[in-house]
């Protein structure tokens, strides 16, 4: 399926995956890999689920895009630092997916303080015919042992194993919001609050710090790191987003110590809209670069931005994601919405963008044609095979039949984390506990 033109209009359901009501179940990050073939889901009870695509069938010409389970497994537990009396939840906050370098697959995960490296990989084969144990795995008698046998290797049913291979910890004082592996394949970097590490693969016990903006009086902290994330390609930029709506650019061979940033991305504030909500809705929650490395995209609480990274002075494209709430901002405040962090992703060819919002709604902005288009992630809307039909918000006078009043959206349902497949028009959507994966039909 190509992608060269994506028609927003044009996304239809191919599943909906959900989880009991547990708060445990619910959904803290989504991720596929890099080929596409596997999504990875991790929530709030430290459990990682992958997802594998369906291969191409004659006899079903629909399953080419459908994701079934392919391993399950707890890759955190709750934990108790007992010098600081604190209790380490074990929610998964980030997921990021080594590039496939042989037959199995490496993703990191991370919950607010450990990161761990995971294999997984397939077996179907077992080894028969040891000469000092029996089938059953007991250790034989050396004395009865008359003749020296080569095991054989027999066919058995697939299993898929889930194997810690390195834990990353003891590097963060504050909690770890971003995790991202660099264009070298080697290293990674992990963003705390205040802090940003770089990590070798290979190397468990030690870090290096690059990033620290911590003052010596805490008392004069005036900003906190919300998001951070490597260049695509040039293994020595990375980016970090603040909570006071900024961007810093930083190049790794200047210094060891990146506190003074290469680039500095800010749009000015316009002082006849400034209010007293403006500091927190002009935190940035996620950043990402562009698959192409040329641009990057931050998201706040009310909009989406595009950056070219040659122009520091204000954003390329401007996409509201839900104006509409503006006048809400109060309520939001109280009932702490105004705090959610909402992620944003790229599609495959960096012609579209894609983020969430309230009310189960997901917001898709076509960069080339500048159409935007409200779509619902709900078991209502969802029927297989049938397209998504746009959604409108009323914000006040008459409201037609198809739209919503902005008073009846319900801000307990809300979508944080979504990703786009890295080839094809193929969304994975987390709404709460409920995994939607959509795919654009064919033009």
């Amino acid at each position: 399926m190509g992608i060269n033109y994506i028609d927003l209009d044009l996304f239809n359901p191919i599943q909906n995956i959900s989880a009991s009501r547990k708060q445990a179940d619910i959904i803290s990050t989504v991720e596929f890999n890099y080929s596409g073939d596997l999504l990875a889901t991790g929530d709030k009870g430290g459990r990682v689920v992958i997802f594998q695509r369906e291969q191409e069938n004659k006899s079903r010409p629909h399953s080419r895009g459908e994701y079934n389970v392919y391993s399950t497994f707890q890759s955190h537990e709750p934990e108790f630092d007992y010098l600081k009396s604190l209790e380490i939840e074990e929610k998964i906050n980030k997921i990021r997916w080594l590039p496939q370098q042989n037959a199995a697959h490496f993703l990191l995960s991370t919950n607010d303080k450990t990161i761990k490296l995971w294999k997984i990989s397939e077996r179907d084969k077992r080894a028969e015919g040891y000469n000092l144990k029996d089938e059953d795995g007991r250790l034989r008698d050396p004395f009865r042992i008359t003749a020296l046998r080569v095991p054989i290797l027999k066919p058995m049913d697939l299993m898929v194993e889930a194997s810690p291979r390195r834990i990353f910890a003891n590097a963060h004082t504050y909690h770890i919001n971003s995790i991202s592996v660099n264009s070298d394949h080697e290293t990674y970097l992990s963003a705390d609050d205040l802090r940003i590490n770089l990590w070798h693969l290979e190397i468990t016990d030690r870090s290096f710090n690059i990033v620290d903006i911590k003052p010596a009086n805490m008392e004069e902290l005036t900003e906190v790191i919300t998001a951070a994330e490597f260049h695509p390609h040039q293994c020595n930029v990375f980016v970090y987003s603040s909570s006071k709506g900024t961007i810093r650019l930083c190049d790794m061979r200047s210094s060891a110590l990146c506190d003074r940033h290469s680039k500095f991305f800010e749009e000015p504030e316009d002082p006849s809209s400034r209010s007293f909500f403006s500091e927190i809705i002009s935190s940035i929650s996620d950043v990402k670069f562009s698959h192409s490395g040329r641009y990057m995209m931050s998201r706040d609480y009310l909009s989406v931005k595009v950056w070219d990274l040659n122009m520091e002075s204000r954003p390329l494209e401007t996409h509201q994601v839900h104006e509409y709430l503006r006048s809400k901002l109060c309520s939001l405040y109280e009932n702490d919405c105004i705090f959610d962090k909402f992620e944003c992703c790229w599609n495959g060819s960096d012609s579209a963008i894609m983020t969430g919002s309230y009310n189960n709604f997901f917001r898709m902005f076509d960069r080339d044609t500048r159409r935007d288009v409200t779509l619902e992630a709900s078991r209502e809307s969802s029927k297989p095979r049938a397209s998504l039909k746009p959604r409108k918000v009323c914000t006040g006078g008459k409201r037609k039949k198809d739209e919503i009043s902005v008073d009846s959206l319900d801000f307990n349902k809300k979508i944080l984390h979504t990703a786009w497949h890295p080839a094809d028009s193929v969304i994975a959507v987390a709404a709460t506990n409920n995994l939607y994966i959509f795919q654009g039909k064919i033009n």
